[in-house]
């Protein structure tokens, strides 16, 4: 079986917040925090709405995005990964517009492990 194609996500400031192996999003250490939809909109594990990829990549939010978005039912956790020991360099990105907010750098809350989060013991769909 060939190995899983691992794609850095990265921050405003081009250090990897995060790796896509799509359609999952895992943390620096590979544990499972979220997932992509087909329309590039992310999701946390607990099924909260956290914003969408961009093609740089990264993951955006407006800041006007309302909370109260439905939850979706998370897929099945996947395996962790192992991510890389190094990852290329950030491409040059766009500045943000006013009301856009970084996630992985100014919210990195809104995609906790399984195991962690506020939204952890309240899950019912």
């Amino acid at each position: 079986m060939p190995a899983p194609i691992i794609i850095p996500v990265y921050t405003s400031h081009g250090d990897v917040g995060a790796y896509l192996v799509y359609p999952n999003l895992h943390n620096l250490q590979g544990e499972w925090i979220g997932w992509v939809t087909s329309q590039r909109e992310v999701y946390s594990v607990h099924g909260q709405y956290v914003g969408y990829l961009t093609n740089e990549p990264r993951i955006l939010r407006k800041a006007a995005d309302a909370y109260d978005r439905p939850r979706r039912k998370p897929p099945e956790k996947p395996t962790t990964i192992r991510p890389p020991a190094n990852a290329p360099l950030a491409p040059l990105m766009a500045e943000l517009n006013y009301g856009t907010i970084d996630v992985l750098k100014d919210m990195p809350d809104l995609l906790p492990p399984i195991d962690f989060g506020d939204l952890r013991e309240d899950l019912d769909y």
